[in-house]
């Protein structure tokens, strides 16, 4: 049933790319049908949108996120909504998470240009990703791969694939779904082969700290279940020290109210990997996380992540 709210037309914050379009509006869409919320959409250009160079280069924490911040403490929107992989793991002052919505498919996606699954490319096939964590596992599956790094929107990884360009992209699953592009997809990968990025699939949903009443709208769309799974995963990512750009996977599953994580570094070559796994309460999703990267630094995982980290 909608709920009618004084709250005024809310402004809505998010990238200008045509997923963060299509994933901010499906938000906006669901808080209008359970608030009664009329919502405006403020598209904001980031660094990573207009930086074509690896992110790797220009820092990669936060590089499509803190244009969109900026928006949000100056007063330009009400609230943002980001992918919940892209956020820096270190809280930002006078910003709160107010949602993390149902979380989406978390797989990694292979789209390829004849349709072979992963284990039927040819030797030395040319596989494109501009992720440090897919190009380290997909190594680690199979060291005779060409990986071919790629920056670009959905669409234009897609051409390459298309064109002839490469043999095959990975994706994430959740990014093919939201542009009704899944059936692109033939294969999706299982978290135990390839584990995806931190919270990936997931959205975060931001306002100002002191804005109660705005807080209180976005939180009812909030998933207790998919928040405690992101906040174990990208708890982890922190403690490792990493950044979205880290060669670090994550994936937790949560049960009633058990929390179960796996975590994995490789080394970017793919000739090491370390993976560890850890059931605990949802309720102490952060502890979980920090205990499964502790074993891995202990194993010696500072190593594998060097200057990525």
């Amino acid at each position: 049933m909608t709920v009618r709210t004084t709250v005024r037309v809310l402004r809505m914050g998010t990238r200008k790319s045509a997923l963060a379009m299509i994933q901010s509006t499906g938000f906006a869409e669901s808080l209008a049908y359970r608030t009664g919320t009329d919502v405006e959409t403020v598209g904001v250009v980031t660094e990573g949108d207009v930086n074509g160079a690896p992110i790797t280069s220009f820092g990669g924490l936060g590089v499509f996120v803190q244009a969109v911040r900026g928006a949000l403490l100056s007063g330009r929107v009400d609230f943002a909504v980001h992918s919940c992989k892209d956020l820096p793991t270190a809280p930002a002052e006078g910003i709160l998470t107010a949602a993390i919505p149902a979380r989406e498919d978390p797989r990694d996606a292979l789209v390829t240009a004849t349709g072979a699954t992963f284990d039927a490319l040819p030797a030395g096939a040319a596989i494109g990703t501009g992720s440090p964590r897919r190009t380290s596992q997909l190594l680690a599956l199979r060291p005779d791969l060409k990986i071919v790094p790629i920056r670009g929107n959905v669409d234009t990884r897609l051409h390459k694939v298309d064109s002839g360009e490469l043999d095959g992209v990975v994706l994430a699953a959740a990014g093919l779904d939201r542009l009704g592009l899944g059936d692109r997809a033939v294969e999706r990968f299982a978290p135990e082969r390839l584990l995806p990025s931190p919270a990936q699939g997931a959205l975060a949903v931001e306002c100002r700290s002191a804005d109660g009443p705005v807080a209180a709208l976005l939180a009812r769309l909030d998933d207790a279940g998919t928040r405690a799974a992101a906040t174990a995963e990208r708890a982890a990512l922190a403690r490792l020290e990493g950044g979205c750009s880290a060669p670090v996977g994550a994936h937790a599953v949560v049960r009633d109210d058990s929390l179960e994580l796996t975590v994995a570094v490789t080394a970017l070559d793919g000739s090491r990997r370390l993976v560890r796994s850890h059931r605990g309460p949802a309720v102490q999703a952060v502890e979980t996380g920090r205990t499964v990267a502790d074993e891995l630094l202990a194993d010696g995982a500072a190593e594998l992540l060097g200057g990525v980290r």
